[in-house]
């Protein structure tokens, strides 16, 4: 082990850079849809071992310093990414006539840019590097840090984050009850780096390695305890149908394929009813109408021609509102909830859109340049600004619209009493059958067992699902089928630590981290 630590330490150049970016490459095995974690083991290991050889030239300034480490960070980051997230790429060949000039930065730009956050967390954690076992927790700190701050910065990205590597399957999601996604990433860089102390002499290697263990058999335990223990049951009086139409991104607004669309959804949500009695929730996925439904009377009628009393229609759809100014309609990308009789109910709309995809930065002065976002609707879907549960059919949910599932600083789940489950709707036709589907669905698996919520969630072409408050699935249909889903309805877990604190534990954890990791330049100072 030695030997292999000491010749990554010594590589140079484009061979440093090279295992760098495959040390983050190897790293998204762990994700899903491979989920192996066990590749951490070597991912981390072999980060450690390139920043412990990224000393800058003694003489130079501070900053310049810390550029090698940046550049280990960067291409590490960029391997990472790059793997992890490659698929982005099915999204722009949907319309390949379009937009086949953005596939390069997709594939590519998007991966450079957030791999700069790994970078200066690679960089901050050299400056307070040191030749013992402390420097994990230097590495794990600045890690996380800087995984905190790609979910919050520049409307935020936290997908993928290093954390998901450690929630591969319901029983290792269960400690994100407890400190959160954050809180698991710092723990996990910790744990999955531990076998670099192997390599030589280490001062405080013990407690280093006795903290990881610790925290390893915490996860594990803690995991093992809650899947053991008796399931809240399910809600005896509200069933569940979810439609999986699985259109194909081509078709979806295809006007001459809009009436067989719309077919489809009405004859799946018939397809499924089998006398449940009580109330049931039909729902539909994002963007569910191939047309705007309030500028549709027929489809109005036809809906309430197939609604049967008792059942609910939570659909998701795009939504206008008439302004009466020169601005004319905004477009919302909504979930609307529909009485039997068609009528609209209630509705939320999706509050954190996706960039380029459903609006652009500065869209006046770029759709002047005759660019468009992935979506080609002028002027781009206005965010929402309202974010809390329905309450429906004798029961209440938080719809979560797309990748709004994804984001779990920002899940509110209201000031009253809790929602009973989330709902997410999506569209994951854009990804085809890539990694894309499967990482979504692991990341509204983790949202829903950070909260201790059942998740609900349909899906255009897949991954749709019903799970209890532990992220067990209940029922569901698999990527590129087509059909319903019927299932009674899990209740809700009792409120997490997470869900009552938020990222305070987080926190609590990261400042212990730093504290340990600037011990020995403390003990040099006033020792």
């Amino acid at each position: 082990m030695q030997r292999i630590a000491g010749t990554i330490m010594l590589l140079d150049g484009w061979r440093r850079a090279l295992v760098a970016f495959l040390a983050g490459a190897l790293a998204t095995l762990a994700l899903a849809p491979y989920d192996f974690p066990f590749v951490g083991f070597l991912s981390f290991p072999l980060l450690v071992w390139l920043i412990d050889g990224a000393a800058g030239e003694p003489g130079r300034g501070f900053l310049r310093r810390l550029m090698p480490a940046f550049r280990i960070g960067w291409c590490f980051g960029f391997g990472y990414f790059v793997a992890g997230l490659w698929w982005l790429g099915a999204a722009i060949l949907v319309d390949a006539e379009a937009f086949l000039w953005a596939l390069p930065f997709a594939v590519l730009g998007l991966p450079a840019v957030l791999a700069i956050y790994h970078g200066l967390a690679c960089a901050l954690a050299r400056a307070l590097w040191s030749d013992g076992a402390l420097r994990l927790l230097a590495l794990a700190a600045c890690l996380a840090l800087f995984e905190y701050l790609r979910g919050i910065l520049f409307t935020g990205f936290p997908w993928n984050e290093i954390g998901m590597m450690a929630a591969s399957t319901p029983l290792l999601m269960q400690s994100l009850s407890l400190v959160g996604l954050h809180g698991l990433t710092l723990a996990a860089i910790l744990v999955f780096s531990l076998p670099a102390l192997l390599a030589g002499p280490a001062p405080l290697r013990g407690p280093v390695l006795a903290l990881g263990l610790v925290l390893a058999a915490g996860h594990l335990g803690f995991g093992a305890w809650t899947m053991g223990r008796e399931a809240p049951g399910f809600a005896q009086d509200v069933r569940l149908r979810i439609v999986q139409p699985n259109i194909l991104q081509s078709q979806k607004w295809d006007a001459e394929e809009a009436e067989r669309i719309f077919a489809r959804h009405l004859e799946l949500s018939a397809e499924g009813r089998g006398g449940e009695g009580g109330q049931t929730l039909v729902i539909w996925p994002e963007s569910a109408f191939p047309f705007i439904l309030t500028d549709s009377p027929a489809g109005v009628a036809r809906l309430a021609e197939t609604l049967q009393p008792g059942e609910t229609l939570l659909a998701g759809a795009a939504r206008v509102e008439e302004t009466g100014t020169a601005q004319g309609r905004l477009y919302y990308n909504s979930l609307l909830v529909i009485d039997e009789d068609g009528t609209i109910a209630d509705a939320r709309d999706k509050r954190h859109l996706v960039p380029f995809g459903e609006y652009l930065p500065f869209q006046e002065r770029l759709e002047a340049l005759g660019i468009e976002q992935l979506t080609q609707l002028p002027g781009g879907f206005t965010p929402g600004t309202v974010s809390a549960p329905v309450e429906v059919a004798g029961t209440s949910f938080l719809p979560l619209i797309c990748y709004e599932i994804i984001f779990q600083d920002e899940i509110a789940l209201g000031d009253g009493a809790r929602p009973a489950f989330l709902l997410n709707v999506t569209n994951d036709a854009w990804y085809g059958t890539t990694p894309g589907p499967y990482q979504h669905l692991a990341h509204a698996q983790a949202s829903a067992v950070a909260f201790g919520l059942p998740l609900v969630r349909a899906a255009n072409t897949g991954i749709s699902v019903v799970t209890d408050a532990r992220g067990r699935p209940v029922a569901g249909l698999g990527l590129g089928q087509g059909g319903t889903v019927a299932a009674a309805l899990p209740l809700a877990g009792a409120p997490t630590l997470f869900s009552r604190a938020g990222n305070v534990p987080f926190i609590a954890m990261l400042g212990i981290f730093i504290i340990g990791a600037i011990l020995p330049q403390l003990s040099r100072r006033f020792g």
